[in-house]
């Protein structure tokens, strides 16, 4: 099974982008489902069940969330209701809408798909993600799993990877907006990226106007992130799965400008 996992999707420039290149993208590439971290779909960050349904109806069969995921209140009905949206699995259960795994049937194998996030410069208190994985895999009904690790630092992923490495088909970081170079299978066969990227304007800080960036660094006072405008980019990563065994065989990383 070939599985795209698409960086982080920023406001409606980015859904926009990604709805002219996914359908091609798929047909070219033979891919049988797609995941998107979607935590910033929506102008001003977070996630409406109006961007989500934009993602859905150009392609994407999965939502992962992040440290945005809960931007939005009118999102909460909807992360309840909606079996093809995850939010991190390490928040806890009994006062956050969502749920962090769902198990996709595609009528070819089941999907599990888990969102957790990196306690490292993140949101404090939260449950552990490598104790949260061990327990979220129990709850895994097929072999295929996925997981979208969205941390802020590299060594926490690479670690997390490491941790899972021969028990889920893939790692994917997200969070940086800034793909890197080491997309690969780790020795036990589970394929890995430390962080897949960003789909939305190429001339931006993460997504948002330069100017405004630099004066914030500079003044270190509040500013309202605008959205840049311009060329964009679409960055994924494609694992190619083992339906038997669930392991990969392969992980390619990829930008389309």
């Amino acid at each position: 099974m070939r599985i795209l996992c698409i960086g982080d999707v920023v406001g409606s420039v980015g859904c926009r982008y990604l709805r002219s290149k996914l359908p091609a993208l798929k047909k070219i590439k033979g891919i049988d489902l797609v995941i998107c971290n979607g935590e910033n779909s929506a102008d001003g960050n977070g996630l409406t069940p109006v961007s989500a349904n934009y993602l859905f109806d150009s392609g994407v069969s999965a939502i992962t969330l992040g440290n945005h995921a809960f931007r939005r209140k009118e999102v909460f009905p909807f992360l309840d209701e909606n079996p093809f949206v995850a939010r991190p699995a390490n928040f806890p259960d009994s006062t956050t809408p969502g749920s962090g795994i769902i198990n996709i049937d595609t009528g070819r194998r089941i999907v599990t798909v888990i969102n957790l996030m990196g306690n490292m410069f993140m949101e404090s208190g939260l449950a552990c993600p490598f104790e949260t994985a061990d327990r979220l895999l129990k709850q895994a009904e097929g072999k295929i799993i996925l997981i979208d690790f969205h941390a802020e630092t590299t060594s926490e992923k690479r670690a997390l990877g490491y941790y899972l490495d021969g028990r889920v088909s893939a790692v994917f970081g997200t969070h940086t907006h800034v793909q890197t170079s080491d997309a690969q299978v780790l020795p036990n066969g589970t394929g890995y990226i430390t962080d897949v990227g960003m789909t939305g304007v190429i001339h931006s800080v993460l997504g948002v106007q330069t100017d405004i960036i630099i004066e914030k660094f500079k003044t270190k006072m509040p500013k309202r992130f605008d959205l840049a405008s311009g060329d964009c980019k679409l960055e994924a990563v494609l694992f190619d799965i083992d339906d038997n065994s669930g392991l990969c065989k392969s992980a390619e990383s990829m930008r389309i400008e």
